[in-house]
């Protein structure tokens, strides 16, 4: 929080509020995406496609509007679908 006094502080403060609350809900909504993505991944394998089209998408959207790095969701985007392609090829044909 801005610690000055005059007007254009607070408007900061408000400004980072209204940030914060945004950028709350934009990772809020990664974190659900990926945990659904791999609660799908790990019960059937062949409709998690939605899912995870899904998560990278919510990572993408995150990262272009800069709440999180974009090496950060190229890195969870990469975990994914490492778990995605080991839960393919473990599965019985």
């Amino acid at each position: 929080m801005p610690k000055g006094k005059g007007k254009n502080a607070e408007r900061r403060a408000a400004e980072m509020r209204r940030n914060t609350e945004r950028n709350r809900a934009s990772k809020s909504a990664v974190k659900t995406y990926m945990t659904r993505a791999v609660e799908a991944i790990a019960g059937d394998v062949e409709s998690s496609d939605e899912a995870i089209i899904r998560a990278q998408k919510a990572l993408d959207t995150a990262a272009g509007h800069g709440v999180i790095h974009r090496n950060q969701a190229a890195r969870r985007l990469s975990r994914l679908m490492k778990r995605f392609n080991r839960a393919v090829l473990s599965q019985p044909s």
